[in-house]
């Protein structure tokens, strides 16, 4: 299946990050699977219509992370996933929502104590799904 990547220059997240975010996201889905071909650089760059330098940025943070192997005149592909980098990021996910969580209970004017009550009655109803 081939990356798909949506950019939003009104994010606050920079164009490289929203690569990686995504590319990532596609990884851990499935929906890239091991050793398949991204596109080049130079072609996602003119893909997404942003600057070459973006894209290196983004193929070598993901590089860095453990999610794609640069091949000088080759290409980039999709590494096996890793099951410490699946958790990983299945938990900074967990914490990201806790954290939102957190903000919403405190706007709302909820104690720990109420909060703490929530959570355990989600927990007590299992897994939603969406």
């Amino acid at each position: 299946m081939p990356l798909h990547v949506a950019i939003s220059n009104r994010s606050g997240v920079p164009i490289y990050q929203q690569i990686v975010d995504q590319t990532r996201a596609a990884i851990l889905k499935g929906e890239l699977t091991e050793g398949e071909l991204l596109p080049s650089i130079r072609g996602l760059a003119r893909d997404l219509q942003i600057s070459v330098i973006t894209t290196t940025r983004a193929y070598s943070d993901l590089a860095q992370l453990g999610y794609i192997l640069n091949v000088p005149g080759k290409g980039s592909y999709v590494q096996p996933p890793d099951a410490d980098l699946i958790r990983e990021h299945l938990l900074r996910n967990v914490e990201n929502h806790l954290a939102d969580a957190v903000d919403a209970a405190s706007q709302a004017g909820l104690d720990a104590e109420t909060l703490h009550s929530l959570l355990d009655l989600a927990l007590q109803e299992g897994p939603q799904d969406d």
